[in-house]
């Protein structure tokens, strides 16, 4: 049975104010509503972008949300969980402050930001999924507990995935920080030791202090390794090295069922948003100001997440030929994802595209 997935598009370079009415317009149109009842605790998963960051979604989107959530006399709030790695969302207090700083404040949004994983990421619910590769997933405890859940994701490349869009923003997104190191527990780095120049920056970011220095040169101590990836996102001279075909394969699957645990129970509650503006090589996570690789083309809602995924890859490839995850890192299959959430019951592949 295909899904509905509705499309507003957009030119390129649209303001801020531009992307808002869209959103705005899209939020009535596909009547994303419907999914909240009064009095419902509505959580909007978000990405607030790492501190040079300059292409997450801006806050005047999110506002959009918030103001026709409360319509409907339910109580919405903006949510997110902590980073692996070391950085400005590491953990709540700085979380929270970095998110105030980038305009997701409660007097810029139009509501409070809460933590779904608590203080430090261990705030944890088990799901039972009875998955192919787990039986049940520890995601965000706060997430189990709203009615209902509004996910807004930002579509870019992923350098261990290749696809970053709605099934990431859900499966590492509102994992708890166990579920995330499962996630990455087959990911096993090393450093090429003719093509690291020892700047040190790996060992600053590994949340596991895993990376020492052996004979002038980075030196990852597989025992304490978590697989997180931060070296690979830091390293500025491809010292990094990866198994891709065994390691992002396995990612991918898991990162499907811990979104598959964090939705399942919350059938008929989610509204699923992918904001195709500003698509860039790398995810929001990195500490960098990037270039988008494509224009602008939109922005799709649904209460399918793997057919919004699929019809951001199937939208991308249209207009440029290659889709968005071909164009970021195309030694990555970043189908797997998507194949493997429709596989497990998460949705479905086939869809209708709804133009406005």
């Amino acid at each position: 049975m295909s899904s509905k997935v509705y499309f507003i598009p957009l030119a390129d370079g649209q303001t801020e104010a531009d992307q808002a009415n869209a959103m705005g317009k899209l939020f009535e149109l596909s009547d994303a509503a419907s999914v909240v009842a009064e009095n419902d605790f509505v959580a909007i998963k978000l990405h607030v972008g790492e501190h040079m960051n300059t292409t997450h979604i801006k806050p005047e989107l999110i506002r959009e949300i918030v103001e026709r959530i409360k319509l409907k006399g339910a109580l919405p709030f903006l949510t997110e969980t902590s980073t692996l790695y070391k950085g400005e969302r590491e953990n709540a207090v700085k979380h929270l402050l970095h998110a105030h700083r980038h305009g997701f404040g409660i007097d810029n949004v139009g509501a409070p930001f809460i933590m779904a994983d608590g203080l430090s990421g261990t705030s944890e619910y088990e799901v039972a999924i009875n998955g192919k590769l787990h039986k049940s997933v520890k995601v965000a405890r706060e997430i189990m507990t709203a009615d209902a859940m509004i996910v807004v994701s930002h579509p870019t490349g992923h350098v261990a995935a290749g696809l970053g869009a709605c099934i990431k923003n859900l499966g590492m997104g509102l994992a708890s920080r166990m579920g995330k190191m499962r996630q990455h527990s087959n990911m096993s780095p090393e450093v090429l030791n003719d093509s690291c120049k020892f700047c040190q920056k790996c060992i600053k970011w590994c949340p596991e202090n895993a990376i020492v220095e052996k004979d002038g040169r980075a030196f990852i101590m597989t025992e304490k390794c978590i697989g997180c990836g931060e070296c690979l996102a830091v390293c500025r001279f491809d010292a990094v090295k990866y198994d891709w075909g065994a390691e992002s394969g396995f990612m991918q699957r898991s990162m499907a069922e811990h979104a598959y645990g964090v939705a399942k129970e919350k059938d008929g509650k989610c509204i699923f948003i992918n904001v195709l503006v500003d698509m860039t090589k790398d995810c929001d996570c990195f500490n960098v100001k990037q270039e988008k690789m494509i224009p602008d083309i939109g922005i799709l809602a649904s209460t399918d997440p793997v057919a919004v995924d699929k019809a951001t890859m199937d939208l991308t490839a249209k207009a440029h030929g290659k889709n968005l995850a071909e164009m970021a890192y195309k030694h990555h299959d970043a189908m797997i994802q998507i194949h493997h959430a429709a596989e497990i019951g998460m949705g479905s592949i086939d869809y209708e595209l709804i133009k406005f």
